[in-house]
């Protein structure tokens, strides 16, 4: 509230043509142009606001004691006569309440409607509170008070109603929404215009997955005109804000237009589970495999010599499955393996599995197998067969079957030897049958030529017959007893 000031009148005598002229400067101050919600003050030496205002000025409350003074210097101290008038936003508008105390008389105007009207000389201060609705925008408000004699003092405002049961208005939806993004630090920050409402409580913030419809509960409420989300996952996804506006009855706005914000892309997708050898075979080399991540963009795939040794990384494959074809045959190594998506985010590695790359060539062929008829079978003989990781001889014996044009060995395995014995003695055979050899090696990996192709190098050798005992001849052909 400003105090009213004393104007003062200065009379300038000036000689002119022999003749004296006097001039006296206006009392009137000049039109103050107020910012509201403050109101444009004027005074005036009458009670019916009649020629132009003695004095004009700004003032933030309709609140004066003015007792039997005049209200401002150069108006009388009766007969006098205040006007205020404001000009504002009222947002959604909404109940009102107008309640003046006056004395002497107060009339209140609403957009020029009168409202409250106690205009008559008392002797004591009169109230009165006007309930009224005001509609949303702007509207202008007006009081009149005069002073007929004795003392002045006079009053007036306007609140909002907010009892529930009388507010049922909603606030205006906020304006100038508008969201920033800072990937550095996968903040977002919502910001919004002041509303107009004159019983706004705050605002609600809420925020969702695009896809996914906003909850009851808010991400955060706030009486600031922003908010800024640091709880926003960076995930890559797309998320969505609105801001309500509530006021104190507990109406609240629609939501504002949705802002969308995509984050920076910074949570691996989990670690890949059920890492196992599919395959060891030597010509292939040691094929892993394991299960799908869901996000998963490409695979990594790393090898330590133990399972808790250092892991370095193979290569990347963008199926659940990796072939080693580095492994050395029958070397075990451990196997870990890492989910990467499309930002690039690299998952923890998964539990580490074991594999050895299989040993699939079998041994040289066994060369100069021989086989020597002998009274009672044969003996067997062959060269040392050269594999480094030789772990025994097969010896196959067998009839010699044949269909009038080709013969076949029909041979089985009758012995195993160690890779240090290079001979067989073979017995038990009828005299002077034919009988078909072949010797196979075979590693410690359990390969074996003869298993793998079904070929193997045969010999054929005649058993000796029995000699004739002594003191008998073959009887002569024709000789009788």
């Amino acid at each position: 509230m400003n105090p009213a000031r004393r104007a003062t009148a200065t009379a300038v005598v000036l000689a002119a043509a022999g003749a004296l002229l006097s001039a006296v400067a206006p009392t009137a101050s000049a039109a103050a142009t107020c910012a509201s919600p403050a109101y444009q003050r004027q005074f005036f030496a009458n009670t019916t606001f009649k020629g132009t205002p003695k004095k004009t000025d700004c003032d933030t409350a309709v609140a004066e004691k003015w007792g039997t003074g005049a209200p401002a210097t150069g108006l009388p101290k009766d007969n006098f006569g205040v006007r205020w008038t404001v000009t504002r936003d009222f947002g959604s508008g909404g109940p009102f309440a107008l309640p003046v105390t006056a004395q002497d008389g107060i009339r209140v105007y609403l957009d020029g409607t009168r409202k409250v009207d106690l205009w008559k000389n008392v002797s004591t201060t009169q109230k009165k509170t006007a309930d009224v609705t005001i509609p949303s925008g702007r509207h202008t408000l007006r009081v009149d008070f005069v002073n007929w004699t004795g003392a002045a003092d006079v009053s007036f405002s306007y609140t909002p109603r907010t009892a529930p049961a009388v507010d049922k208005v909603k606030p205006l939806v906020p304006s100038g929404d508008s969201v920033s993004y800072d990937a550095a630090t996968g903040r977002a920050k919502v910001s919004w215009a002041k509303n107009k409402e004159m019983d706004l409580a705050g605002y609600r913030v809420y925020r969702r997955l695009k896809g996914s419809a906003y909850g009851a509960v808010p991400l955060a409420t706030t009486t600031g005109t922003s908010y800024t989300d640091t709880t926003l996952p960076v995930t890559g996804e797309t998320f969505y804000y609105e801001v309500r506006a509530y006021d104190k009855a507990g109406n609240a706005s629609a939501g504002t237009t949705d802002r969308p914000v995509t984050t920076a892309d910074r949570t691996a997708p989990g670690a890949p589970a059920g890492l196992a050898p599919t395959d060891a075979s030597e010509q292939n080399g040691l094929r892993l495999g394991w299960d799908s991540v869901p996000g998963a963009a490409s695979y990594r795939v790393y090898r330590a010599t133990s399972a808790n040794g250092a892991y370095t990384r193979l290569g990347s494959t963008a199926e659940p499955s990796y072939r080693d074809a580095t492994a050395a045959v029958g070397t075990t190594y451990s196997y870990r393996v890492t989910a990467v998506d499309a930002a690039g985010n690299e998952s923890a590695r998964s539990a580490a599995a074991t594999g050895t790359r299989r040993d699939d060539t079998p041994p040289q062929p066994v060369t100069g197998l021989k086989a020597t008829p002998a009274d009672d079978g044969f003996e067997l003989t062959w060269d040392r067969n050269p594999a480094p990781d030789l772990q025994r001889y097969s010896v196959y014996g067998g009839q010699l079957l044949s269909d009038g044009e080709d013969s076949v060995c029909a041979a089985s395995e009758v012995a195993w030897l160690t890779p240090d014995v290079t001979s067989y003695r073979y017995t038990t055979v009828p005299d002077g049958e034919d009988r078909c050899f072949f010797v196979d090696a075979v590693d410690a990996s359990g390969n074996s030529r003869y298993k793998q192709t079904g070929e193997a190098d045969v010999v054929v050798a005649t058993e000796l017959g029995a000699p004739a005992e002594p003191g008998t001849e073959p009887a002569a052909d024709g000789d009788g007893a």
